[in-house]
């Protein structure tokens, strides 16, 4: 194996590569990243977690405490992948920022976990979502059927051009975040409201530093999971040093925000024994505020905001796929572009696993399993902040974090502590994850590179 050769700084130099046959075009403004990552994080954790957090916790400040705590430490990882973003400015998230501050090997454990699984898992979940609250609220067609069609249609639509990708990405954001607003609105209007309290009260700081908090927060995270989208296409975004960080930030606060409110809305409308133990908490809760056709309102929101989620997911898993392939001649085919840009075979081979986890319906399981080695790419990637201080302080650094070292070593005590219990409550699922880890080493290192690339 070739020594690596220093990372390139400069966007010119990267697109000029030899492995990179299209230069990246990029069409990508703040809005539309602004979009991407907020779509990338409102999924359906938001509509189904409340009611596992009511079978421990029954204040309603530290069940609102959850989601500002989670939305600190999102915060938190967002200011840091901002520095990593606009310091090594090339698509591929974990995959390349990992790259340049460990080992190539360590960046292609990563890219193995999010390309094959990472965003395929999460797409089909969405998608088999999709299928069944459709039905529920149109009462019509088959729920396997409308999710294959779901993620057909909207690969489809990203092979067809990164202009149209960007106009469909906006339109289905903007309708998503127009109607939870309507619903949180709605929410304020209902009368009476149920006997809860977001404030302070006595007994609180029992349930908060207890272990219920502890185990709620994991799944709070999960709603968060998405915060770092935009890290993941900085080669298509204009004026990354600036936009990228911008976007991660602006994103992270605005779903902080609906999070915090639309908990509480459920909270204050709909009673917690009917709340409690319940997956569809926001198909219950619509039927509060809007009456009884507040679940078929509910469950157009939600379809809606699953649209969203999978076009960000579909737009943003290839261009990890596409970086590796950029980099090693064992994937070279998925690293090719189109005339317009758009890395048509990472698209179509991201797809051909969604389908085969929709027809193995095993995804859910596999959301589970890669949870401890997803949360551990991103810790050292947060941790590489500190790292890539330490070891190039001469570096540019467009942007650098807020309070620099508390945001990365917030995010790290945070993180550490869910892998902690994790390991201990699903000890199965996260060794298999560490072991998928190896395997992507393994693979790295049996593929090799071509000569004279670096990544």
């Amino acid at each position: 194996m070739m020594p690596v050769t220093p990372p390139l700084n400069s966007t010119t130099a990267l697109d000029s590569r030899p492995g990179t046959s299209v230069k990246p075009r990029r069409t990508i403004g703040l809005f539309t990243a602004c979009a991407i990552v907020i779509a990338n994080i409102i999924g359906t954790g938001i509509f189904t977690s409340l009611g596992f957090q009511l079978e421990e916790i029954h204040s309603g400040f530290p069940l609102l405490l959850l989601w500002v705590v989670g939305g600190i430490a999102a915060l938190c990882g967002a200011l840091s992948y901002g520095e990593l973003s606009a310091a090594l400015p090339r698509s591929g998230g974990e995959y390349h920022f990992l790259s340049q501050i460990y080992h190539p090997a360590v960046g292609f454990m990563a890219g193995f976990v999010s390309a094959i699984v990472g965003f395929a898992a999460p797409i089909a979940l969405a998608a088999m979502a999709f299928g069944k609250y459709f039905q529920g609220v149109f009462n019509f067609g088959s729920p396997v059927l409308l999710s294959f069609a779901v993620v057909w249609l909207i690969a489809l639509v990203h092979l067809s051009g990164l202009k149209f990708g960007s106009v469909f990405q906006n339109l289905s954001t903007l309708v998503k975040l127009l109607l939870i607003a309507v619903l949180i609105g709605a929410g304020l209007f209902v009368v009476p409201k149920q006997p809860i309290a977001f404030l302070p009260a006595r007994g609180d700081a029992m349930s908060i530093f207890g272990a219920p908090f502890a185990v709620a927060l994991v799944y709070v995270m999960y709603s968060y999971s998405g915060w770092n989208a935009a890290s993941y296409i900085i080669g298509e975004i204009k004026r990354p040093e600036k936009n990228v960080p911008r976007s991660l930030l602006a994103g992270t606060l605005v779903v902080s925000a609906i999070y915090v409110l639309l908990n509480a809305i459920f909270l204050a409308t709909t009673p917690a024994s009917e709340l409690r133990g319940q997956l569809e908490v926001g198909l219950i809760a619509g039927k509060h505020i809007f009456g009884a056709d507040g679940g078929r309102a509910v469950g157009a929101v939600i379809c809606l905001g699953l649209i969203a989620s999978i076009s960000s997911m579909t737009w943003i898993g290839p261009r990890v796929t596409m970086s590796m392939g950029e980099d090693h001649w064992l994937l070279r085919l998925l690293g090719r572009k189109n005339s317009q840009g758009i890395p048509t075979y990472a698209i179509v081979l991201q797809l051909l696993i969604v389908n085969l986890l929709l027809l193995t319906r095993s995804f859910e399981l596999v959301v589970v399993y890669i949870q401890f080695s997803l949360l551990l790419c991103s810790l050292l990637a947060v941790l590489g902040v500190i790292v890539l201080r330490a070891t190039r302080p001469g570096l540019a650094r467009p942007y650098k974090v807020w309070a620099y070292p508390l945001p990365p070593l917030l995010f790290a005590a945070i993180t550490i502590w869910m892998m902690i219990y994790l390991l201990r409550s699903h000890p199965i699922e996260s060794l298999g994850g560490l072991a998928t880890m190896l395997v992507g080493v393994l693979l790295y290192f049996c593929a090799g590179q071509r000569l004279g690339r670096s990544v």
